[in-house]
């Protein structure tokens, strides 16, 4: 049966793992006004949570955000979490002997019309909907920690769900307050995790081979890209160092696949195809926006960033 679920009419979440992320998304939840139903099958599971529900407390408040917006219910089976839930986020170990399970066992214990989420950072939901009687309405929903500030969700299907249940579960993420990327193909990791681990393994190398240490590294990302990252990320950036010209003019001018061997990373033949979708996509993302335009809003937010982290240094200068 495809799930007809109005994301905007669901009032009851259930969150299946209470760990560091899952504990995340119940605090997320509450604070936007949901009935939220946990459950964790460790002993410890409800204690966890509340610690972590207590933790993200000031930053909710400093968000204009009431934690205790909605109502909690710990639930002492996964079968009690499950029976009324509108809408389910799983968050497991990442193992995917153990999605696969909990997602099937959680298919038997839910309404037949809820979407069923994963917040697996890299699993395919074709591969973990595979012991699932109704995999029609999984779909992955991935997270970044934690996920009560860090609003981004990517959200994909396997080929077993069905059409519209992508589109239903963003509406409900962006109803619940979430920045969504719909993702049409399925890839491993999706898009921000690969971005983030292509750095990873750069870093690995460079620390490996005495390059950089740890903590120049670090600061060479948040005192540098990290700081421009936050507000237009990388394609978009590189579209302004194009000057007027914008992308074209910048892939004039440097060879964005081959050019200096700067990473180890192997880059893709730059074919006419790819340099088109490159100046189409930052055309697109630049939504009618001169560079001129662009560039005060970039110069505008960095001055707001850089200030606000200041503000929250210690003393010292460290962060606290």
């Amino acid at each position: 049966m495809t799930p007809q679920v109005d994301p905007n009419a669901v009032r009851n979440v259930t969150c299946i793992g209470c760990g560091v992320i899952g504990a995340g998304w119940v605090a997320h939840f509450l604070a936007r006004g949901f009935a939220v139903t946990a459950w964790d099958p460790s002993p410890e599971g409800e204690a966890t949570l509340r610690h972590i529900i207590t933790a993200a407390r000031p930053a909710l408040i400093d968000l204009g955000l009431d934690p205790e917006a909605g109502q909690l219910t710990y639930a002492p089976t996964l079968a009690a979490a499950c029976a009324a839930a509108e809408f389910v986020q799983e968050s497991a170990p990442e193992r995917l002997d153990l999605k696969i399970e909990l997602l099937a066992e959680i298919d038997r214990a839910t309404p037949p019309t809820t979407i069923i989420a994963s917040s697996t950072s890299g699993f395919l939901m074709n591969d973990m909907q595979a012991g699932a009687a109704h995999p029609e309405r999984m779909v992955v929903g991935h997270p970044f920690n934690p996920p009560y500030l860090l609003p981004l969700v990517e959200v994909v299907g396997g080929k077993k769900t069905a059409p519209g249940v992508v589109d239903r579960a963003t509406a409900f993420y962006e109803a619940a307050g979430k920045t969504v990327i719909p993702m049409a193909r399925e890839v491993p990791g999706f898009i921000a995790d690969r971005l983030q681990q292509a750095i990873w393994h750069e870093a690995l190398h460079m620390i490996e081979a005495g390059e950089a240490t740890v903590a120049e590294i670090d600061k060479a990302i948040a005192a540098g890209p990290g700081l421009r990252w936050a507000i237009m990320g990388h394609c978009l950036t590189f579209h302004l160092a194009g000057g007027e010209g914008g992308m074209a003019h910048f892939l004039e001018h440097f060879d964005a696949a081959t050019g200096a061997p700067w990473t180890r990373l192997a880059a893709p033949e730059m074919t006419p195809e790819l340099e088109q979708a490159l100046i189409t996509g930052c055309d697109d993302a630049a939504g009618g926006r001169s560079v001129a335009e662009l560039t005060e809003h970039r110069d505008r937010c960095l001055v707001a960033l850089m200030r606000a982290l200041e503000a929250a240094r210690a003393p010292d200068g460290a962060i606290p």
